[in-house]
This record gives structure tokens, sequence and C-alpha cells, in this order.
């Protein structure tokens, strides 16, 4: 992500109502959209463990919702990023799902990695889909730039992560 980039978007957002961009019902949707994704998953392993194929035909039907609904976020793409991104939501999705655990076992320390972990991920799928993140001078992010060593918050997921915090507020009405 180019610095002058980063400044013109972070630029816009507080030249915006209250500093913040009104995504609360994108925010909303992505988020249905990863509960359908792992919809899609439980049908699949419940189809192939019980045998009964009507699962992978309501594995069908749920795709085909997941896939308009993904439509309306994802406008315009190139490549692999419309499949970059379903899988992003769904990762995220999942390491969400296995900090909860972690945390119910007590496991704080555990859950806390998960959860930004997810975050990360979350916030990897809306640098893409806001137009951000330009892909396209990405050649190779430096090892340091990803080290969960990173107290200075500095790291480029941490700066991602910054923005989408400041861009999206899933509570503005």
């Amino acid at each position: 992500m180019k610095k002058v980039d980063l400044e013109k978007f972070i630029k816009k957002i507080e030249a915006s109502k209250d500093g913040k961009l009104d995504l609360s019902s994108d925010e909303d949707l992505s988020i249905a959209i990863m509960n359908l994704v792992s919809i899609e998953e439980h049908f699949f392993f419940t189809g192939a463990k019980t045998g009964k194929s009507d699962y992978f035909d309501l594995l069908s039907q749920t795709r085909q919702i997941r896939t308009e609904l993904l439509k309306k976020i994802i406008t315009d793409y190139e490549g692999e990023v419309w499949c970059i991104s379903k899988h992003l939501l769904a990762a995220s999705m999942r390491l969400m799902e296995v900090g909860t655990k972690q945390q119910a076992k007590g496991n704080k320390k555990e859950a806390q990695e998960m959860f930004e972990k997810a975050f990360n991920l979350y916030s990897l799928f809306w640098g893409i889909n806001l137009k951000v993140l330009d892909v396209s001078d990405i050649k190779k992010i430096d090892d340091n730039q990803l080290n969960k060593k990173d107290t200075k918050k500095n790291s480029y997921m941490a700066r991602l992560g910054e923005l989408v915090k400041r861009a999206i507020d899933c509570c503005i009405e």
C-alpha cells in the first residue's frame, strides 16, 4: 500500500460525516457472507457424513445466495480477487470461531492471537475491496512488516487494521 494512497483515504474518511464512512450495511453483509460460507461447509460435511444428497442441494442453494450477496460488496475485481475475498472472509470467520473456543477454555492468550489474525484478514478483505490496497505494486512484503513481535504496531497489517477501525463503524444507523 502506498503511503500517499493511505493518507488520501484517511483524509476522505475524516472529511466524511463524523470521520467515519457509512459502511455499516456492507459490514453487516460481510458478516452474513461469512456465515453463509460456514453454512456451505456444514451442508457439505453433513452430506458427506450422512450420504444424503439433499444436503448438497441445500449447499448449492446457499452458495447461490452467498454469490449474489458477495456481488453487492465486490463490484469490480480482477483476477483472483473474488476468490481471495471469499477466502479472506471464510478464514476470518474460522479464526474467530477458534478464538472463541480458546477463550471459553480459559486460554486468553491463544484466543487473543486468533482474534488478531481474524481481524487482520478481515482488514485485508476491506483493504482490497475498498481499493485502499494497490495490489499491482506489491512485489514482496518485507518479513519484518509481518513480524508478530512488532510492538510499535507499524506493520503493514497493523496499519491496515487501524484504517479499518477508523473507516468502518457498524454502529452508524
